[in-house]
């Protein structure tokens, strides 16, 4: 019997190491990615129901340089690493933050974007904080395990409700049942563009760099990520900014 349960973790272990390889990626015609798509210009469900975005373009330019299709799964945003750990997708692609509690356990490519926090109130109400400290004793939403869920925790006096989704975070605001959301800039003023009752009271400067997230020790994948980033950068980069980020200024 412990032969077979030592053959059977044996096995266990060799599947986890050469799962996601690029070998094994190219074999099975797809790069399958992990990603929340709430999280507009980085991805989101367009009126095709398709899944799109900033983040969506860069994982299909990976996809397209493997020679693959690109498989999005669609994920919770706090059970993205567990998924990536499990090789259940090859990368996530989320507008993840890199974080040391994060590089722990995952790696992360290259930044490939600079990102703040943004505080969204309703606009017609006058509270308008300048401040994280200014949203003590005030009820906050934000997605749970982002850099907000992060970042309002930390002070001990805000009231925090925490949702899978922004848009559950951004219903509660509409219905009066908290006083703010705290999210990624970008994503704060796609959504306040979308939805005028909404205003972007303050940009808190968190200084937050977004990377693409890589199982651990899989250093064949991620170089290749690292690459197709670079090569992003000296051209093609600046042209996606341009498509995502220039209508939610």
């Amino acid at each position: 019997m412990k032969k077979w349960v030592a053959l059977f973790v044996a096995v266990l272990i060799i599947g986890t190491i050469f799962s996601g390889t690029l070998a094994e990626i190219k074999e099975r015609g797809k790069l399958i990615i992990g990603t929340e798509p709430t999280f507009p210009p980085f991805e989101y469900v367009n009126e095709k129901n398709e899944i799109v975005g900033f983040d969506i373009d860069i994982a299909q330019k990976i996809a397209d340089e493997l020679g693959v299709e690109l498989e999005i799964v669609n994920l919770p945003f706090d059970s993205l690493i567990p998924a990536l750990m499990s090789d259940k997708i090859d990368l996530i692609v989320a507008g993840m933050t890199i974080t040391e509690e994060r590089a722990k356990v995952i790696d992360f490519s290259i930044p490939y974007f600079n990102a703040n926090q943004a505080i969204v109130v309703r606009g017609n109400e006058g509270f308008m904080p300048a401040t994280l400290e200014d949203l003590k004793g005030k009820r906050v939403a934000v997605q749970l395990g982002t850099t907000g869920d992060l970042v309002v925790s930390d002070i001990k006096e805000i009231m925090v409700t925490r949702f899978q989704k922004f848009t559950d975070a951004f219903l509660e605001l509409q219905n009066k049942r908290v006083d703010a959301v705290v999210l990624d800039e970008a994503v704060a003023n796609a959504y306040v563009k979308t939805f005028p009752k909404f205003v972007v009271s303050a940009i808190i400067d968190t200084g937050e760099k977004y990377g693409i997230g890589v199982k651990k020790g899989n250093t064949e994948l991620l170089e290749f990520v690292n690459t197709v980033v670079s090569n992003l950068f000296k051209s093609p980069y600046d042209l996606l900014v341009e498509k995502w980020f220039e209508e939610t200024k």
